[in-house]
């Protein structure tokens, strides 16, 4: 596993447009996605994130079409999430020039899908993208939700975690329900939860307000930290955030 800690913005995208909200409620538009993901790739991001928050067959046609032009001029890998249901969906977002794909709430409903996505395209395309919530339902003391968060399941998080790396997972995008759009810093106690039974790549999202929250996360066990609002809006930039995980001994690309 590389210990090049990588910075990923994350674009959430509905009708074309790049949304932001506070625990996905109350969205509002964020600009372009194509000049978004041009002005990251400038400023060195080391990966995209993009994420249907429609998940609309609508929305996925223009995702695809999203995709290709943002390939066609961002030369860092793309990873899509967001509706994606069925293998030909992954096949379709890879030939229109994704390099990942992100499955969440398809995967808990039919973890088949899972294995399927990853024996055909390989382990490397599959990220899991986990909405987690604290509860005291679980045993971990984490529990695992859908539906970009609004539906809690009674899967507990860490077992799940572990179903989905013998599923084939490649990369584990964990995402604090609690902290997203928060602002008020990563969920480092989750992060080194999973990072205690994942042997594969985490990567931190929910919760960064300021630069100084990204070596917190790394020091928790991520190996890549992904963030929205604070990019979008130019309180934190990309450099900013690598020039504090250097300070805290962290290699970045």
């Amino acid at each position: 596993m590389s210990l090049s800690v990588r910075v990923i913005p994350c674009l959430d995208v509905a009708d074309g447009r790049v949304v932001k909200g506070v625990n996905f409620l109350n969205l509002r538009d964020a600009g372009d996605p194509i000049e978004l993901a041009a002005k990251y790739y400038t400023d060195g991001a080391d990966e995209l994130t993009f994420l249907d928050v429609h998940a609309t067959v609508d929305n996925r046609s223009t995702m695809y079409d999203l995709v290709t032009a943002c390939a066609e001029q961002v030369f860092i890998p793309l990873t899509v999430g967001g509706g994606i249901r069925e293998v030909d969906h992954v096949a379709k977002l890879l030939g229109a020039g994704a390099d990942k794909i992100s499955v969440g709430s398809a995967g808990i409903a039919n973890p088949q899908l899972l294995s399927n996505i990853a024996n055909r395209f390989g382990n490397q395309v599959l990220v899991i993208s986990l909405d987690l919530k604290r509860s005291e339902k679980t045993e971990s003391g984490f529990v695992v939700t859908s539906h970009g968060g609004r539906e809690e399941t009674s899967l507990d998080a860490i077992a799940w975690i572990k179903q989905t790396i013998e599923l084939g997972a490649g990369e584990l995008l964990v995402n604090s329900i609690d902290a997203d759009g928060t602002r008020a810093g990563f969920d480092t106690d989750m992060l080194q939860a999973v990072r205690g039974i994942a042997d594969i790549p985490i990567i931190a999202s929910g919760g960064a307000g300021k630069a100084a929250d990204f070596p917190a996360a790394a020091a928790a066990g991520a190996n890549a930290i992904l963030a929205a609002s604070i990019f979008h809006e130019g309180s934190v930039s990309i450099g900013e955030a690598k020039a504090e995980l250097k300070l805290a001994g962290y290699e970045t690309r």
